[in-house]
């Protein structure tokens, strides 16, 4: 297994996608994350409980030494005329020698915890990138961006403030419970009814106010990825809101959010604020009751004799002083369990949402039949290629190599994107390997929604859509796209060089095939007038370039991929008239001998298509080639003169 050295300097060992969605396991969401830890830290967090188990005893040997110190040391010193200190000197090194190991062990769990917490929130983001990207596109266009960015941060932020400081707080709370509970009942019983009753009020005032928290923080949670949501969206449309003017409206749309977010966290935090108060009160409210009732066995009072007669021999003051001590460590865990109700509260929203996203259904991938290089044999077959060929072939197991030809048919397909509203109706069409195929209709009509079809973006629900023989839903999506060439309307470029942009269309490109790419679309004159020709850092999604050179960088990306089958998606819509002649010369040249579907509102650039199929509401009303859809005066020749035809 491989390992990925961090910053600190530890290696956290590498786990495969396969690795991370099992560990991340199933369930309620605490518990599912509780077990990803142990499952990935077991000896280290056995290490942290006998860290803690060995800090809370010696906090509770420092309490029951006070009993010693005063019943064995102080008392009979009294009454001795020449006191000796020695035995007393003897105890309080041992006892500091106790402490002292108890200092070692919660400094220790405390830095085991840090590296367990930062180790798991690794290990969840890289769950949560891994599971992100098997997703459906589906689940992006109903999701805010902003929101799934919030999973990624505040949510996972909150775990790891749990899981560094909640855990071991919990645990160390729970062990020194049990423990002081014991030295408690040896040392009276009266006296631990009084502190049990008190625990148990204090128990159920911290269970009420967190049942009620919990809902605010989720409350709150959702709140704050609605307003990064909003805040994304503003940031990336800012030259919208500027066009409009809507600079006012937009403040005061996040004003409503950033008020929902502030009304949420304040009611949350009203609830968590009340619950340190209120038991801090109990405590002290239970510890003058001990300290009473204490007193009155220790001195022999009133009551004296019933509640030894329940506990057995009246307090000496030593035990007395002890028990008031051992009091305070028994209402502290509780307190401390109090405390911590907000981040449990927190973690506990937080982990909901974390686990909402892990639990989203990915993409389904039952194909068998993959994407291969090839290369004809000594006798004339076509056999694997190890290396890059440009020749492709179908590889489906146990059968022999089939070509890949570029033959890509839809046969009475029917989608629809929501249940009960069907956007495509029995659609039916062939293109032959090499053949342009273009798609022309109005907006909404269906046209990427096709192509989005091919790529199996999403799944058809009725009819079938085969490629070169196959059934696509047979062919594995990373296969099937890897054959197609996409050149989207909205373009997509990384905060990289402009030479890195283009090798995105295929990683083991070199820097001249790269260059080769960009000159074949026309690109490479404007490149090299940039201050540093390919070698220039784009701002964030190419915002340092205009419409029109983002979108020849993204051409280029699809030529260096040199793909069997090509998807145009309005690819020359921000480019100007001039450019878009010269890069119809590069494109036409890209696509001879492939198989090439355009969507086009510039008609003027599919004349030359082999077919051209009308859309409208879905259906495919006409189709044939440029001069024959003309002689039709339908739909098309409306779409092309902008006369309307009446009847």
């Amino acid at each position: 297994m491989r390992s990925n050295q961090n910053r600190g300097g530890v290696r956290e060992p590498h786990m495969s996608r396969a690795e991370l969605k099992k560990s991340l396991g199933k369930g309620s969401t605490v518990w599912r994350l509780f077990g990803f830890i142990f499952k990935n830290y077991k000896i280290r967090f056995a290490v942290v409980l006998a860290c803690i188990v060995v800090s809370a005893l010696t906090t509770l040997a420092s309490s029951l030494f006070t009993r010693t110190l005063i019943d064995d040391y102080i008392t009979p010193m009294l009454s001795q005329s020449v006191p000796d200190y020695s035995p007393l000197a003897v105890a309080l090194l041992k006892l500091a020698v106790v402490l002292l190991v108890g200092v070692a062990a919660s400094y220790s769990y405390n830095l085991i915890m840090i590296f367990v917490g930062q180790g798991t929130m690794l290990k969840l983001r890289q769950g949560l990138f891994s599971h992100m990207e098997d997703l459906p596109l589906s689940y992006f266009d109903s999701h805010s961006h902003g929101d799934i960015m919030s999973v990624y941060t505040n949510d996972v932020d909150t775990l790891r403030q749990v899981i560094g400081n909640t855990v071991p707080n919990l645990f160390q709370s729970l062990i020194t419970l049990v423990s002081t509970f014991i030295s408690m009942v040896v040392l009276s019983l009266p006296l631990t009814l009084v502190s049990v009753l008190m625990a148990v009020l204090t128990v159920r005032v911290t269970a009420r106010l967190g049942s009620i928290s919990r809902k605010y923080f989720a409350d709150r949670q959702r709140s704050l990825g609605a307003v990064n949501g909003f805040i994304e969206e503003m940031v990336s449309g800012q030259r919208v809101v500027k066009v409009y003017c809507h600079e006012k409206k937009a403040v005061e749309d996040f004003a409503v959010l950033n008020e929902q977010l502030r009304s949420s966290a304040y009611n949350a935090n009203k609830i968590g604020s009340m619950v340190m108060p209120i038991n801090g009160n109990i405590g002290n409210l239970g510890y003058v009751l001990t300290a009473v009732v204490g007193a009155l066995i220790a001195l022999g009072g009133v009551t004296a004799w019933y509640l030894s007669g329940i506990g057995g021999a009246a307090l000496t003051l030593g035990t007395l002083v002890a028990f008031l001590s051992l009091q305070k460590n028994f209402t502290r865990p509780i307190s401390s369990i109090s405390n911590e109700i907000n981040s449990i509260a927190m973690a506990s929203a937080g982990t909901d949402r974390v686990y909402s996203l892990l639990d989203e259904p990915q993409e389904v991938d039952n194909g068998n039949v993959t994407l291969v290089n090839s290369s004809v044999s000594h006798n004339g077959s076509l056999t694997v290629s190890e290396s890059r060929t440009g020749t492709w072939a179908w590889k489906a197991k146990g059968e022999e190599l089939v070509p890949l030809q570029g033959l890509v048919s839809l046969k009475d397909v029917d989608f629809s994107y929501v249940e009960g509203k069907q956007v495509l109706f029995d659609i039916s069409l062939t293109a032959y390997p090499g053949q342009k195929i273009a798609f022309v209709g109005g907006t909404g009509a269906g046209k990427t929604t096709i192509t989005n079809l091919i790529n199996r973006f999403y799944e058809i629900q009725e009819g079938t859509i085969t490629y070169d023989g196959f059934n696509i839903r047979d062919i594995e999506k990373d296969s099937l796209r890897r054959s197609l060439g996409i050149v989207l309307q909205e373009t997509c470029l990384f905060s990289a060089s402009v030479m890195d942009n283009i090798r995105y269309g295929r990683l083991d490109a070199t820097d001249e095939e790269c260059r080769t790419a960009a000159r074949l679309v026309y690109a490479d004159s404007f490149i090299r007038r940039l201050p540093q020709g390919y070698d220039t850092v784009l701002a964030a999604d190419g915002g340092n370039l205009s419409q029109g050179e983002r979108q020849l960088l993204a051409i280029a990306r699809a030529a260096v991929a040199d793909p069997p089958v090509l998807i145009l998606d309005e690819a020359t819509s921000s480019i100007d008239t001039r450019t878009e002649k010269l890069i119809q010369k590069g494109m036409d040249s890209l696509m001879k001998g492939r198989t090439t579907f355009v969507i086009a509102h510039r008609l003027s650039t599919v004349q030359n298509a082999n077919y051209i199929m009308v859309l409208d509401h879905g259906h495919i009303i006409e189709r044939g080639r440029h001069d024959e859809l003309l002689a039709q005066k339908g739909k098309y020749y409306e779409l092309y003169t902008g006369n309307q035809i009446t009847a």
